[in-house]
């Protein structure tokens, strides 16, 4: 599992399996299973911006989220290391020529881990997603 699929367990919860389909029963040649209704849920909308302002008011410490990856990563128990965020930036598919761990690496992939979760149904503070 990569960094990206941590951080979005952690704000998303772990993904539910499928229920298995139920089998026709068949009796004297006929079918005796009539397809129930299927609940189609809805898609989850998850407020990404409420859950890391929680994690970081749990921690007790002093994190910007909104602005540092490494603040972010923390904020959720993740491994903020070099070696993690080079993890994340792969995750996210980062082509750029920017050293490791430099600033402009890092601005990247804040934002671009907060239009992922967009994606993915987080709801992100528009100012976020600029």
């Amino acid at each position: 599992m990569g960094i990206f699929s941590s951080i979005k367990e952690k704000l998303f919860g772990k993904p539910a399996e499928e229920p298995a389909k139920p089998a026709a029963a068949t009796y004297a040649g006929t079918s005796n299973y009539t397809p129930g209704i299927q609940k189609v849920s809805a898609p989850v909308v998850v407020d990404v911006e409420a859950i890391l302002d929680a994690a970081v008011e749990a921690k007790g410490q002093k994190l910007d989220w909104r602005n540092s990856i490494v603040d972010l990563m923390k904020a959720l128990d993740i491994d903020s290391s070099l070696a993690a965020r080079k993890e994340l930036a792969a995750d996210l598919n980062y082509s750029g020529s920017d050293a490791d761990g430099s600033a402009e690496k890092n601005v990247w992939l804040h934002k671009e881990l907060m239009k992922a979760l967009a994606e993915n149904g987080g709801k992100i503070p528009q100012n976020l997603l600029a």
